[in-house]
């Protein structure tokens, strides 16, 4: 029988390789960054490595064979350096990852002036002049995937400035790819519940690892590398028509039926 279909079939494992590719990936140091910057260099792709820490940002490095950066994720002279870094190392940049992000807690009526600033800070600003300082560098197109939360798509109680930003960073996302589309360059986030990463393993415990798992329709919290696979896939040609999207990575929380089912 002759297929009517003649379409060619492409290397689907190909598309993941990201030979060649430069990426700059922010907050590389631990946890997600840590296991995403492992992501990118086993599928071929070279790095520079920031964080705000030396001896992190030289672990890594070393880890995976990239280049160590260290700087303030906020600064806009830092990113300019990072990006320029990673244009001298490699000739270009083809990608950013940035996984930056920290939440304070507190009600949002008690919630300071500085505590507000300081969350759009460590969750937004980095988002900003990285995009800026990424974008106007990729001159023949690229991809950005940033790490955004489910705080900024369901309600953020007892972290609400931590739920506002991520909500802003994931319009930021949107907006970047509507403008930076023409370009070639693709624009995603994803977003996590909870992960269990070495602060947060510190934070909640064995027993918030329990409840959380308990209340996971998979029945495990997140690991590190759960995010950085999809990371992998966003910032990989598998996704080469997927922009502006934020795609949701938490086990299956956010589907769950809100009403209790007792029968």
């Amino acid at each position: 029988m002759v297929s009517t279909d003649d379409t060619a079939v492409p290397d689907y494992p190909s598309l993941l390789r990201l030979d060649g590719k430069r990426f700059v990936v922010v907050g590389a140091g631990q946890g997600i960054g840590r296991q995403a910057s492992h992501a990118l260099a086993s599928c071929g792709a070279s790095l520079v490595l920031v964080d705000n820490r030396d001896d992190l940002a030289k672990e890594i490095a070393d880890e995976v064979g990239g280049v160590p950066f260290v700087g303030d994720a906020t600064s806009r002279d830092d990113a300019d350096r990072a990006v320029q870094t990673c244009i001298d190392e490699f000739g270009a940049i083809d990608g950013l990852v940035d996984i930056v992000g920290m939440a304070k807690y507190t009600r949002a009526v008690d919630t300071s002036d500085d505590e507000w600033n300081w969350t759009f800070d460590v969750v937004l600003r980095h988002a900003f002049v990285f995009a800026q300082a990424a974008a106007r560098a990729m001159a023949t197109g690229g991809a950005m995937v940033f790490v955004a939360s489910v705080s900024g798509i369901t309600s953020a109680p007892m972290h609400a400035a931590y739920g506002a930003a991520k909500a802003g960073l994931m319009s930021w996302v949107r907006s970047l790819a509507v403008e930076l589309g023409p370009s070639s360059i693709r624009v995603n986030a994803v977003a996590p519940g909870v992960v269990w990463t070495p602060r947060i393993s510190q934070f909640l415990g064995e027993k918030g690892r329990e409840t959380n798992s308990k209340n996971t329709p998979l029945g495990r919290v997140a690991e590190p590398k759960d995010i950085a696979s999809a990371i992998l896939f966003l910032a990989s040609d598998l996704a080469s028509y997927v922009t502006g999207q934020t795609l949701v990575v938490d086990g299956g929380v956010g589907v769950k039926f809100p009403y209790p089912m007792d029968m």
